[in-house]
């Protein structure tokens, strides 16, 4: 091979893979930023927690006016669709391609009365390692709705350090 031909195929080579790596970048457009080193990385999943929307939810107000001011929810009761839960995860990864581990996950539940105003809010969260609602300041009682939310926070207070 001339010494031309190995310039080209080197950096043939070079530009093949720089645009093969741009598509492991944490953003979501697949673009790498140069300050990013895609190493100790903690983002946010699912619903966004913004303290002054929630703030604007109040009881009586009716279900379109909480979908305008929340969005979609995450999911929904399954019997009567009378409560709203918008989930929020916190997650960490050391290295870009470990799986994330969360390290903290909320939950905004909007209870709904029969006729479809909001009647409370709670929000639940894990406080030492215990279902906690920091509006109330309480545990939630036993239950149906203590069981779906113990299904959701299942296995967030586990840790494996392989990421497996």
């Amino acid at each position: 091979m001339t010494r031309i031909t190995r310039r080209a195929a080197l950096l043939g080579a070079i530009a093949t893979s720089s645009l093969a790596l741009a598509g492991c970048g944490p953003d979501a457009s697949g673009f790498v930023l140069p300050t990013s080193t895609g190493m100790n990385e903690e983002f946010t999943r699912g619903f966004v927690m913004d303290d002054a929307l929630i703030a604007q939810v109040k009881p009586g107000m009716d279900v379109q006016s909480v979908l305008q001011i929340l969005g979609t929810p995450s999911t929904t009761s399954t019997v009567g669709n009378r409560t709203f839960y918008y989930i929020s995860q916190k997650v960490h990864r050391l290295f870009q391609f470990q799986n994330p581990q969360v390290v903290d996950q909320q939950v905004l539940v909007i209870y709904f009365n029969k006729g479809f105003k909001v009647e409370r809010i709670a929000n639940y969260g894990l406080q030492d390692g215990v279902i906690f609602d920091f509006i109330s300041r309480t545990t939630p009682a036993g239950g149906e709705e203590q069981s779906f939310l113990r299904n959701l926070f299942r296995g967030v207070t586990k840790f494996n350090p392989l990421g497996g």
